[in-house]
């Protein structure tokens, strides 16, 4: 993320509020947690981490079509199209 230092704050708060979800998980196995109590706190970490890497992708659009420089901006949009493209379809599988 470049220089909009609140959008870099509020996506580092998230992954650390996933980090610990992680250590989290990791002490529910360590103790022998049921299997379906396990896999809902995964499930929750995996769309908690969807969501961080859509509003990573959203603001570097929206930084490129905010700028004065539009036009330098097409190749970088079209990497993050591409990389929206790419984690989209991860998402699915």
């Amino acid at each position: 993320m470049s220089e909009d230092k609140d959008s870099t704050k509020a996506v580092l708060r998230r992954l650390h509020r996933i980090e610990g979800q992680v250590r989290g998980i990791i002490r529910m196995v360590e103790e022998g947690k049921g299997c379906e109590e396990v896999l809902n706190q995964i499930a929750a970490v995996r769309s908690a981490m969807e969501s961080v890497g859509v509003q990573i992708i959203t603001h570097r659009m929206k930084e490129c079509l905010e700028s004065d420089a539009a036009s330098s901006c097409d190749e970088a949009v079209g990497e993050a199209i591409g990389t929206f493209l790419r984690f989209t379809h991860s998402m699915k599988t």
